[in-house]
């Protein structure tokens, strides 16, 4: 096998239509996606919601990360194997691998939402309580906001994952693009295997990229940091006076004002390095009238 024999395999018409086609088979790995993560949404987001918010019951997202460490082909074989017997149509093999794709993709997302709520500053609740809203709306419109980013990045996590895991429920008569690499395998195609391989990593990246664009235009620019930050410039006046209309004790306008500048150049000139020095020189008006 070689480059030629890939794109050979890509350029066939042959691979591109029927059931065993490339849209079709794609089309499966998005449908298990999809509902996957639909199903898993409905139980991470309101319980990561609610152990962020209140702080309680923090044991369940401990549990969720726990239960990553479980072999995902393993735990497809074993919930296929007890639970699809019960199930008495064509769905006996899908339902089981998608229940185990949701078990593997409620983690990140619960994680992420979890994270995302506790991190919001305490300072922006108080605030927000201050202001007279209820729990409800301190959560919808300050706590989501500010934990989107958190969440997004859980999401992604977990569309990766399950996009991935779905790739080998295909060893449990599952379609999508497994097939290819399940089938390649039993006929020693190899080819069809490394060409498999190639449209699931593609398909990861695309999805990876969809998802890094609907952050990047969800979250808010203050709270991404896509604001631009404006360098504050000291600018000096001409004149220094900012009030050059003003009168000072005298009655002298400010036009009309002896410059501070110049009088200080004056004390210098003369030797006098400061106004202390300068009254000990001249002497105040007491002092001359005693000498």
């Amino acid at each position: 096998m070689n480059a030629n024999d890939v794109v050979a395999w890509f350029t066939d018409p042959a691979n591109w239509q029927g059931t065993d086609g490339v849209p079709n088979r794609v089309l499966e790995h998005l449908v298990y996606t999809a509902i996957t993560l639909l199903l898993a949404l409905v139980i991470a987001i309101p319980l990561g919601a609610f152990v962020g918010h209140t702080g309680r019951m923090r044991w369940l997202v401990t549990g969720a990360n726990a239960a990553r460490a479980v072999p995902s082909l393993g735990l497809l074989f074993a919930v296929s194997m007890f639970v699809g017997p019960l199930i008495q149509s064509d769905l006996a093999f899908v339902i089981p691998s998608i229940a185990v794709l949701v078990l593997l993709a409620i983690p990140p997302l619960l994680s992420g939402t979890y994270a995302g709520i506790d991190s919001v500053e305490p300072a922006a609740r108080d605030a927000a309580r201050g202001m007279g809203m209820t729990g409800w709306q301190v959560f919808a419109r300050v706590e989501a906001p500010c934990a989107l980013p958190l969440f997004l990045s859980g999401l992604r996590s977990a569309t990766l994952q399950v996009i991935a895991t779905a790739t080998i429920a295909a060893s449990v008569s599952l379609g999508g693009l497994g097939r290819y690499l399940i089938d390649g395998l039993a006929s020693q195609d190899y080819t069809q295997m490394v060409c498999g391989s190639i449209l699931v990593a593609l398909l990861a990246l695309a999805a990876d990229g969809v998802l890094a664009l609907v952050e990047r235009y969800a979250v808010s620019p203050g709270i991404s940091g896509r604001v631009p930050r404006v360098a504050r410039s000291r600018t000096t006046s001409a004149d220094p006076d900012p009030h050059p209309d003003s009168t000072d004790s005298t009655g002298a306008t400010g036009a009309n004002r002896p410059d501070p500048d110049s009088r200080n150049s004056a004390l210098w000139a003369s030797g006098s390095t400061g106004p202390a020095e300068a009254t000990a020189a001249t002497g105040t008006p007491s002092e001359r009238d005693r000498t």
